[in-house]
C-alpha cells in the first residue's frame, strides 16, 4: 500500500488510540456497550475469520463476494448483542467504512488495475515469455527470480497491493506457461510485496510504523535494513529449493507452445511504462500521479508501436442498428454488437471494475473492526497484555510481536491493522525504554507479513481477484490455474522469515536498543 506524500509529515491518528471513552475508540467517540462485556464487540471479526476459513479452507470457494456475505451476517449478528440504541453501533459501521487508510487501499487498486491492464492488452506478458527463453530461466528457478524482481518493484514504488496486481497480471501468466507452480509462484509476488511493504521509505506501512513511534523515516529504513534482507535471502534460497522440489503448472506442451508462439520482444517497450511508475515514485510523487503517468505512457506505447488498437484499452460496445452505432462506428472505439452485448470495455474497465467486489469487502471489515474499537475489545485485549503478560524486556518484545500478529488476523488492511496497534507498542515499548526504532520495526514486520499470509487478507485477495481476471484472456488460462486464497500462505516465504527473525531478535535481544543507546530523530524530520 502507499499513503499519499502529502500526510506524511503528520501523524496519523490512530482510531485505536485511548480517547476520553476509555475504550479505544478516538475522543469523544461514544462507547458501544454489549452484552457479555467489551469482548463481544469482537464477535463480527470473529464470525468472519470464521467464515472465511470455512468457505475457502473447508469449502475450497474463494468466492470474494461469499466473503462479502460473511462480513454483512456477522455485522448483523453483532447488532443483537448491543446493549442500548442501535444507533450507535450503526453509526461506527458508517465511520469505519469511511476510514481514510481504506479508501486509500481502494484507490490504489484501481490505479493499478487499470495499469496493469493495459500493460496486458499491449502483451507485456509475451515479451515476458521471449525474455524468459531466450535467458533460459526453467520454471524451477523462475519463482525465486519473480520474488527479486516483486520485491524490487515494490520498494521502489511503495505499494505492496499495487505490486501483487501488476505481477498477477503479467509475471503469473508467464511463469505458469513457462511450467512454474501456479502456488509457489503466487507466494512469491506476495513476498516480494511484502518486502517492499517492510522497506520502502515511501509505503505507507513505514511510514505510520516511524510516526507512530515518534521516529524518522530515514533512520527507520536503515536500522531494518538487516532484519529485512536476513528474511530475503533465506526466502530467495527457500524458492529456488522448492522451484527445484515441487512439480510444474501442469499446463499442456499444446498450451505451451500457443504461449511461446506469441512471444513477442516488441512488448518489452512496456519495461519503460514501469519504469515511470518506478521514477516517479521514487521522486516523491503522489502514487496516483506516477500510475497515472505509467497509464499514459503505456497508452502511447501500444499506439505508436502497434501492440494494441485503442479498442483494447477502451471501447463503447453500442448496440447495432441504431443511430449511435452508425454514426460512431468509424471512430474505432466504438463497435456495434447485439443490444445484449451492449456496454462499455477495455483494459482501462476491466482493470478498475475488477477490484469493485474486494473494495466493498474490505469497507465491510474496517467497519467491523470500528466496532470492535468502539466496544473496547481491542482496548482491553491491550490492557491485559500490558497487565498479565509484560514482565520483562523479553516477554515484552514477544508480547508486541504477539499483539501485531492477533491484530492483523482481524483487520486485513496491514496499514489499518497497524495504525491501530501503535498506541499499544508506543506504550509498552517506551515502559521498558526500548527506542523508537526498535518499535517501529517490530510494529511494521508483522503487519507487513501478515497483511500478504492470511487467507482472508487485503493483500492476498487482491492478488486472487486479479487472478481471476486472467481466465478467458488467454485460451490456455483454464479456471484451475487459479490458486485458492488458502492455499498461498504456507509458500509466503519472506514473509514468514520476517515473523521468525523479529521472534527470534525479541527472544535473543538481537539487535535491540534502548532509548539510551540512540535518540531517534522526531518523526517531523520525515
Amino acid at each position: 500500500m502507499h499513503e499519499p506524500q502529502s500526510t506524511r509529515p503528520e501523524a496519523p491518528e490512530p482510531p485505536g488510540a485511548a480517547g476520553a471513552a476509555g475504550n479505544g475508540a478516538p475522543p469523544g467517540a461514544i462507547t458501544i456497550r454489549f452484552r457479555g462485556g467489551k469482548a463481544m464487540s469482537a464477535l463480527p471479526i470473529l464470525f468472519f475469520i470464521a467464515w472465511a476459513i470455512v468457505q475457502t479452507g473447508l469449502l475450497r470457494i474463494g468466492d470474494t463476494a461469499g466473503l462479502i456475505a460473511g462480513m454483512l451476517i456477522a455485522l448483523i449478528v453483532g447488532m443483537l448483542f448491543v446493549r442500548g440504541s442501535w444507533t450507535v453501533y450503526a453509526n461506527a459501521i458508517f465511520e469505519g467504512m469511511t476510514q481514510r487508510v481504506a479508501v486509500t487501499a481502494i484507490v490504489a487498486w484501481l490505479w493499478a488495475g487499470m495499469f496493469a491492464q493495459t500493460l496486458q492488452a499491449g502483451g507485456f506478458v509475451d515479451g515476458l515469455g521471449w525474455l524468459a527463453e531466450i535467458s533460459r530461466v526453467g520454471p524451477a528457478l523462475f519463482p525465486a527470480i519473480t520474488f527479486v524482481l516483486a520485491a524490487l518493484l515494490a520498494t521502489g514504488i511503495g505499494t505492496g497491493y499495487g505490486t501483487v496486481i501488476a505481477f498477477v497480471a503479467l509475471f503469473f501468466p508467464a511463469g505458469v506457461a513457462l511450467g512454474a507452480d501456479p502456488v509457489l509462484l503466487f507466494g512469491a509476488i506476495l513476498s516480494g510485496a511484502v518486502f517492499g511493504d517492510n522497506l520502502a521509505p515511501v509505503s505507507d506501512t513505514t511510514i505510520v510504523s516511524a510516526v507512530t513511534q515518534d521516529s524518522d523515516v530515514g533512520g527507520v529504513v536503515a536500522s531494518r535494513f538487516k532484519y529485512a534482507i536476513t528474511a530475503a535471502g533465506l526466502a530467495v534460497l527457500a524458492f529456488a529449493i522448492a522451484g527445484a522440489m515441487r512439480g510444474g503448472s501442469g499446463v499442456a506442451e499444446e498450451a505451451r507452445a500457443l504461449f511461446a508462439e506469441a512471444s513477442e520482444p516488441r512488448s518489452l517497450y512496456h519495461l519503460v511504462s514501469m519504469a515511470v511508475v518506478i521514477f516517479a515514485a521514487v521522486k516523491g510523487r503522489h502514487i496516483i500521479e506516477a500510475i497515472s503517468w505509467g497509464i499514459i505512457v503505456a497508452v502511447v506505447l501500444n499506439l505508436v508501436f502497434g501492440l494494441a488498437p485503442a479498442s483494447a484499452m477502451l471501447v463503447f460496445n453500442v448496440p447495432e442498428n441504431t443511430w449511435a452505432a452508425e454514426t460512431f462506428a468509424g471512430l474505432g472505439i466504438v463497435e456495434a454488437v447485439p443490444e445484449a452485448e451492449a456496454g462499455v470495455g477495455g483494459s482501462i474497465y476491466d482493470g478498475a471494475f475488477g477490484f469493485v467486489t474486494l473494495s466493498v469487502l474490505i469497507l465491510l471489515v474496517i467497519a467491523g473492526a470500528q466496532i470492535m474499537i468502539r466496544g473496547g475489545g481491542f482496548q482491553a485485549l491491550e490492557d491485559w497484555l500490558l497487565r498479565a503478560v509484560a514482565k520483562t524486556v523479553r516477554s515484552a518484545e514477544m508480547t508486541m510481536v504477539s499483539a501485531t500478529a492477533a491484530i492483523n488476523a482481524a483487520i486485513t488492511i496491514n496499514t489499518a491493522a497497524e495504525i491501530a496497534v501503535a498506541p499499544y507498542i508506543a506504550t509498552i515499548g517506551k515502559r521498558f525504554n526500548i527506542n523508537g526504532y526498535r518499535r517501529a520495526n517490530i510494529l511494521d514486520a508483522n503487519t507487513s507479513a501478515l497483511g500478504y499470509i492470511f487467507p482472508w487478507s487485503g493483500g492476498v485477495l487482491v492478488g486472487y481477484t486479479q487472478m481471476n481476471l486472467l481466465v478467458g484472456r488467454y485460451e490456455w488460462f483454464s479456471q484451475d490455474l487459479v490458486v485458492n486464497p488458502v492455499e498461498a500462505w504456507p509458500w509466503v516465504f519472506h514473509g514468514w522469515f520476517l515473523v521468525l527473525v523479529f521472534i527470534f531478535a525479541a527472544w535473543t535481544g538481537f539487535g535491540r536498543e534502548y532509548t539510551s543507546d540512540r535518540v531517534s530523530k522526531n518523526s517531523a524530520s520525515i
